[in-house]
């Protein structure tokens, strides 16, 4: 078709010649494999001096090796004496068949048990006259598990996780795993990732969020190995300065240097054996247990509580972590503490942010936001919760 023909031609005229374009370089395709196979044949050393017909490919079509090697492959299976796959070659010189279809067949070709090859070539060739490569593979899978005997035995689940600190103090996890634990691990972390309003976190930092909460309620759980009924103690080792300013750096147990603030919101859900620095000594017991959050205490907690006290925030109690709220005594300026529960993400933001959360005369929880998110302060109160008890 030449240009002026190409202008004047209509949309289905066009699409007539793609394919019979198409069909001539497909045939084109099939007859350059029969040719390959015919110099390999003869010997591609004694006619040309090459080492294989794929250089010789290579070369002249300025092609990869790589690609040249693909090609080769494809003509012998179906030009070699005999032949891998006879109809899918007939099919393949007339025009018929692209070569992702090609492949598809005799990849399926290959693994089918001799006395079965030849008509399951031919259903797979006959669909590929009139439909893509896509269909081809769905009856290629049907076919294999038609003409194979069945494995009964369970596979093993592809299941794979690694899990570093690198130097910079940031823990590095890399995993794969098969489709139903993906599922559920994805499940389960959306559901915990919810978006809540005025929430700057991207997707990523909700899932990461997210994961340390999960991390949490494994470590909670009574059916965990070895677990004991209270959390594990841990070893927090921090300067007189940093613990009353949360600013600076601790050391927690034998993971390395952690901020102070982060070293105290996990203080706040656990025992820890507290170890405050003076100078160069330590100026308390490095062996005091300083218990937080008792057993007791933290199932006072769920019984009472419906979830996290924060204002509109709906998280279960097993989804929380214990938070202490220091209130001044009405008596004078001696102080007390109270125990309340918080999600994982708010728990964080009262440690890091300028809200706060303070218990009302009639017992229940109100969270009042930072002066950058609201001058005013106006308090928000969760009304799923009870009031808190007297004694707490």
């Amino acid at each position: 078709m030449d240009d002026d023909r190409m202008w004047q031609a209509d949309a289905v005229a066009l699409a007539d010649r793609v394919d019979e374009l198409v069909t001539r370089i497909r045939c084109a395709e099939a007859e350059l494999g029969a040719v390959l196979v015919e110099i390999e044949h003869r010997g591609v050393d004694e006619l040309f001096g090459y080492r294989s017909v794929a250089r010789l490919l290579a070369e002249r079509a300025d092609i990869s090796a790589g690609t040249a090697g693909k090609l080769m492959r494809r003509a012998r299976a179906l030009n070699a004496d005999p032949a891998l796959a006879p109809a899918t070659a007939a099919a393949a010189r007339e025009g018929w068949l692209s070569n992702p279809a090609i492949d598809t067949i005799l990849e399926t070709v290959r693994q089918i048990p001799g006395e079965h090859r030849a008509d399951a070539e031919r259903e797979m060739v006959t669909l590929a006259r009139t439909t893509g490569r896509r269909q081809v593979a769905v009856l290629g899978t049907h076919l294999l598990g038609r003409f194979i005997p069945v494995d009964t035995s369970p596979p093993t689940p592809d299941r794979q996780l690694s899990l570093r600190r690198k130097r910079t103090g940031v823990w590095e996890l890399r995993g794969r795993f098969d489709d139903e634990t993906g599922i559920r691990a994805h499940a389960l972390l959306d559901s915990l990732a919810e978006r809540r309003s005025d929430d700057p976190r991207t997707p990523r930092e909700r899932f990461g969020d997210a994961f340390s909460d999960v991390i949490d309620l494994a470590l909670n759980s009574r059916e965990l190995p070895l677990q004991p009924v209270r959390r594990a103690p841990t070893r927090v080792t921090v300067s007189i300065a940093d613990r009353k300013t949360g600013t600076g750096s601790t050391c927690l147990d034998d993971a390395g240097e952690i901020p102070a603030a982060d070293a105290l919101i996990h203080a706040c859900d656990g025992s820890t054996i507290s170890a405050v620095l003076e100078g160069e000594s330590e100026s308390q017991d490095p062996g005091r247990l300083r218990r937080l959050m008792t057993a007791g205490l933290r199932r006072a907690l769920h019984l009472r509580g419906r979830g996290c006290a924060f204002g509109g925030c709906h998280r279960p109690p097993r989804q929380c972590q214990g938070h202490h709220i220091r209130q001044q005594s009405e008596a004078g300026p001696a102080s007390r503490e109270s125990p309340v529960q918080l999600c994982g993400y708010h728990h964080r933001l009262l440690h890091r942010s300028g809200w706060q959360v303070h218990i009302t005369p009639d017992g229940l929880v109100e969270s009042a936001p930072a002066a950058s998110v609201d001058r005013r302060r106006k308090p928000e109160r969760n009304n799923v919760d009870r009031p808190l008890p007297t004694a707490a």
